[in-house]
């Protein structure tokens, strides 16, 4: 496992840990994915000066669906 899954796997495994019998329907997947995104958005941007095209290259998505998320994100 690469060290950014170890992190996931131990925020998730922490997460059922502090539900216990709590567990609700909460779109899991979604959440994770989100809290996820928003970090590698601003960290290649940063990386890449800000170029928008560069970081969209170097993530392997569209411009517009890297617009697109920064605009979710509020970035």
């Amino acid at each position: 496992m690469s060290g950014i899954a170890d992190i996931i796997e131990k925020m998730v495994r922490e997460y059922f840990a502090t539900q216990g019998d709590n567990i609700t329907d909460c779109s899991l997947y979604e959440v994770v994915l989100h809290e996820v995104e928003r970090p590698l958005l601003e960290q290649t941007l940063y990386a890449v000066k800000n170029n928008k095209a560069k970081a969209a290259r170097i993530l392997g998505i569209n411009r517009n669906t890297l617009h697109k998320k920064l605009s979710e994100h509020g970035l």
